[in-house]
């Protein structure tokens, strides 16, 4: 978190000619998240405001990477699950990934959010849902389903929860889910 509010600094100090919003946004959401895991609330929903005024209106920057308003509302859903607001991350997820920004994100931006949100879902019973947040992430970026450890994880713990769907049963023949180490 540090690292990035003084990267954001940095930039709030260069000339208006060289400030990058996309790349301001973006730390101030990695910032946010870092918050969020450490505990602190305040800042994370500090930063999450800010970086929100920065994407005001904006769906993908001029700097090419995928800060906007759509990237932000998904940290607040990642913000929420780290606070025990399930219900309320989910919530977020929903509106955001039923909307037309949610298509301009970067596949693998995508995918690592579906992999994420499963535990909001695992969380409140939902293990149906979690397991479909696995295939689509698996068909909108397979690589970040395949090799990503926290996707295994979650794999697990649908098929643990449970009979699953025909597809889940298919993506665990794939992946494989985890498997302890001795």
């Amino acid at each position: 978190m540090t690292a990035a509010v003084d990267a954001v600094h940095q930039l709030d100090l260069a000339p208006s000619h060289v400030r990058r919003p996309g790349v301001t946004g973006t730390l101030l959401i990695e910032a946010a998240l870092a918050a969020a895991v450490g505990g602190d609330a305040s800042a994370a929903g500090e930063l999450t405001e800010r970086a929100a005024h920065l994407a005001h209106g904006e769906q993908r920057d001029h700097d090419g990477n995928a800060f906007g308003a759509a990237a932000v509302d998904l940290a607040r859903a990642l913000i929420a699950m780290s606070f025990g607001d399930h219900q309320l991350a989910v919530a977020v997820h929903r509106r955001v990934t039923s909307g037309n920004a949610w298509h301009l994100l970067p596949a693998e931006h995508r995918a690592a959010h579906l992999i994420d949100i499963t535990h909001a879902y695992l969380n409140l019973g939902n293990a149906r849902a979690a397991g479909q947040a696995l295939v689509v992430a698996d068909s909108i970026a397979p690589s970040e389903t395949r090799i990503r450890p926290v996707a295994r994880v979650a794999l697990t713990a649908v098929l643990r929860a449970g009979p699953t769907a025909a597809d889940v049963t298919r993506l665990s023949a794939i992946i494989g889910p985890t498997r302890h180490q001795r």
